[in-house]
């Protein structure tokens, strides 16, 4: 590899400063974590739901006490998640997911905490991943707790409503879309094939908690750390920030590369505000030559 393939160009001085602060910073490093969040996949065509400002871009999403407490919710819920499952499930790895892989492959990446459920990182082959809020591709009945792969739902959900498959609709974030006004009262939602009940992604909604296991071993992973690297995320809701106040508490160096605010800003040891994919595509660059 040539020397002029490690660095960014002349006229991209300051994001080159940027990195190379980074790359410091990670090479001093022996238990490198990071925590990503929906920046580092709106080059993938998914939609993010903060503004740079940290505000919301659109209606806040479902919150779980609506979904399992009102049918017509769940209803508008699953008639916009099978128009808009497609754009995640067909979704392809970014610069930020591959060059996370190429970490984690070089020995560099001790272990990925991710707030996403678009499954992009084990797509880009990062095997040390623990998704926090779980998975799009999978469905499990919140009755008998039978777990489903997510395309098998999506068919019975257009076998149900053939008449919804020629909607018009807008990707929006995690799997949602946005459709014209529609009678969502006509949209048949399937139940359970095992118990007749319940049947919810599997993953977590505003307003529900996270598993208790999984948030003790992304902890875990956060007290071994000697640097957190926060990459996507604006940290605005607790089930992320938790993992920079942990941090801090523990003296723990932690550095962001997000566009725009953060709720952590005045706790960082770095800030990038740059794209994430063009930040940790160099940074996987000049890891992957060994040169600091």
């Amino acid at each position: 590899m040539t020397s002029e393939s490690l660095f960014i160009e002349p006229e991209d001085s300051v994001l080159r400063a940027d990195t190379e602060a980074l790359t410091a910073l990670v090479f001093g490093a022996s238990r490198l974590v990071v925590l990503t969040g929906a920046g580092v996949s709106t080059e993938s065509g998914i939609p993010d739901y903060r503004d740079e400002r940290g505000e919301w871009k659109r209606d806040p999403p479902l919150r779980y006490q609506e979904f399992v407490g009102n049918e017509r919710s769940r209803r508008r819920y699953w008639a916009r998640a099978m128009a808009g499952f497609p754009v995640v499930r067909d979704a392809e790895p970014g610069r930020s997911h591959r060059a996370l892989a190429a970490l984690e492959g070089s020995g560099r990446l001790h272990h990925l905490i991710t707030q996403n459920v678009d499954g992009l990182h084990q797509k880009a082959g990062a095997l040390k991943v623990v998704d926090l809020h779980g998975r799009l591709d999978r469905v499990r009945c919140l009755d008998c707790g039978v777990l489903a792969f997510r395309d098998e739902f999506q068919d019975r959900l257009q076998v149900s409503n053939p008449e919804w498959l020629s909607v018009a609709a807008s990707a929006a974030p995690d799997g949602d879309a946005d459709l014209p006004r529609a009678d969502y009262s006509l949209f048949e939602v399937p139940a359970c094939l095992e118990c007749s009940g319940l049947v919810k992604p599997d993953v977590v909604f505003f307003g529900e908690s996270v598993p208790r296991d999984r948030v003790d071993e992304a902890m875990s992973l956060v007290d071994e750390a000697d640097l957190l690297l926060v990459a996507g995320s604006s940290l605005m809701v607790w089930s992320g920030y938790r993992f920079v106040k942990r941090a801090r508490e523990r003296g723990t160096d932690v550095v962001a590369v997000n566009l725009g605010k953060t709720r952590a800003d005045g706790e960082l040891s770095l800030k990038l505000e740059s794209e994430c994919g063009a930040v940790l595509e160099r940074l996987a660059r000049v890891v992957a030559s060994g040169r600091r």
